[in-house]
């Protein structure tokens, strides 16, 4: 079904859906702008009872290349972060609150551009559904735009970061985005600031 952009991807939401379900039919969105440029659609992966779903911002460069989140430097990142926090990946579901690469020309490279407050609320269905069908015991949100997503756009993880949070019937704890460690001046305290947060959502999914 086209659109013209702008009406969001609950239309394209099937019935009764599952994680195979959502992930077909979220090939298929054309909910907001990005489907014109972007490679392809990136629909989060991992287990359909996790206890941890992490939401990023948008999938990159590598991860619209590979339909894969979080398969570039920012994935090897958490990776190692998860590792060490003691959270277990085939307990982990990763995702994104923007399903497609958005990204300005620079020569032959594509740069990640953030993506707009319309763009973020038109993809927010998936989100709301891949949470719906997983009923994770924590939520991790990494970076500004899938905390201000989930919790509200007067949400900053700067002063709420590591905190554990009511969410629903879940907890939520916020934390920078992986990326943020790879551009900090100082990579070190960046990382263990990220590692830090990680182990109080083990924590909290622990208890």
């Amino acid at each position: 079904m086209a659109t013209d952009g702008n009406t969001g991807a609950a239309q394209f939401l099937p019935g009764e859906p599952d994680l195979g379900s959502l992930r077909e039919a979220a090939a298929r969105c054309e909910g907001c702008g990005l489907y014109r440029d972007a490679i392809q659609t990136v629909f989060g992966e991992g287990p359909a009872k996790a206890r941890y779903v992490l939401v990023g911002e948008q999938p990159g460069d590598q991860e619209d290349r590979r339909g894969e989140p979080f398969v570039g430097p920012a994935g090897r990142v958490l990776d190692r972060a998860l590792e060490e926090a003691g959270i277990a990946r085939e307990e982990t579901y990763v995702t994104n609150a923007v399903k497609h690469f958005s990204f300005t020309m620079k020569g032959k490279r594509r740069i990640h551009q953030k993506p707009t407050a319309a763009e973020i609320d038109a993809c927010r269905p998936w989100l709301d559904a891949e949470l719906t069908v997983i009923q994770p015991s924590v939520v991790v949100l990494l970076g500004a735009t899938a905390a201000q997503s989930l919790l509200g756009r007067s949400f900053r993880v700067t002063r709420q970061r590591g905190q554990v949070l009511p969410f629903h019937d879940a907890l939520a704890v916020a934390t920078i985005h992986p990326s943020a460690v790879l551009r900090a001046p100082d990579r070190e305290q960046a990382y263990a600031g990220l590692l830090a947060d990680l182990k109080v959502a083990a924590g909290a999914g622990s208890s």
